[in-house]
């Protein structure tokens, strides 16, 4: 059984809970504010703001789904939810992970098109192309995550404890009674689908990238690089988070459950 909470652990909690509320309001309105400009202003109608756009709500889907839960447990001594409760956020959390890794895809073939096939870029890229892949993007993720997520609510649980804050898909599998290998094998072709593909896809397109500009003059080798800079540091940031979280949840697993204590 954990310790109690002394009254500094409760003052750093509190103080913590009110930074994250400021935090997530902030976000959520800054998001929103960009989506309306973008929205509003018909020069902002095109795909790479499009793309941006939606990436900025994903943004908000992802904190949504973490946020609230931090929240409510730093703010309640004892840190209870529901397999319900859990499953939503395992839910949001993961169409939050793919989605954002798709459209990351999505971007860097945007780049790719723009600097190796200039002349056809806006017979590619159309609005309505994008919008149409936007919804692919959504459509499978949301989809296929929603199978996942019903195939983990069917499981028997023999055990009720997760040692973190928060819920994801492998831990609550964990806790069932006999390892499910139809779960296990459905997980692997999610990540095959929606992060190795996506991966590949950007990788490809960069590399192609790469090729075209060492036949181009020096301003069109800045130019490409002030152009893809940007995407490329927030798809190696959300990789190396991505790749982080993974190894820590498995290590996790075989880790003693004495060493997390509460704050």
């Amino acid at each position: 059984m954990a310790p109690p909470v002394s009254q500094q652990g409760w003052a750093l909690r509190q103080t913590i809970h009110l930074g994250l509320v400021d935090l997530q309001v902030t976000w959520v309105l800054g998001d929103l504010r960009n989506t309306q400009s973008t929205l509003v202003k018909v020069t902002l109608h095109r795909p790479m703001y499009i793309l941006l756009v939606n990436l900025a709500l994903n943004g908000v889907i992802g904190s949504s789904s973490v946020c609230p839960n931090i929240m409510k447990h730093l703010i309640m001594e004892k840190q209870e939810t529901s397999l319900e409760g859990c499953l939503t956020q395992v839910y949001f959390g993961n169409v939050y992970g793919a989605c954002i890794y798709c459209i990351l895809a999505l971007m860097a073939y945007d780049r790719y098109v723009s600097i190796c096939k200039p002349l056809h870029y806006h017979s590619i890229m159309t609005p309505t192309k994008v919008k149409l892949l936007l919804a692919v993007v959504y459509f499978i993720p949301g989809s296929a995550l929603a199978v996942q997520v019903y195939m983990t609510s069917r499981i028997q649980l023999c055990k009720h404890t997760i040692d973190k804050i928060l819920c994801d898909n492998l831990a609550v599998i964990n806790l069932s009674c006999q390892k499910s290998v139809l779960l296990n094998v459905y997980g692997l072709c999610l990540i095959i689908c929606l992060v190795i593909l996506p991966f590949h896809l950007v990788v490809l397109s960069y590399v192609h990238i790469f090729m075209v500009s060492l036949k181009t003059s020096k301003e069109s080798q800045r130019k490409a690089l002030r152009t893809c800079t940007p995407h490329l540091v927030t798809f190696i940031n959300f990789s190396a988070a991505s790749l982080f979280s993974l190894i820590y949840n498995r290590l996790n697993l075989h880790l003693p459950s004495q060493i997390f204590t509460p704050i």
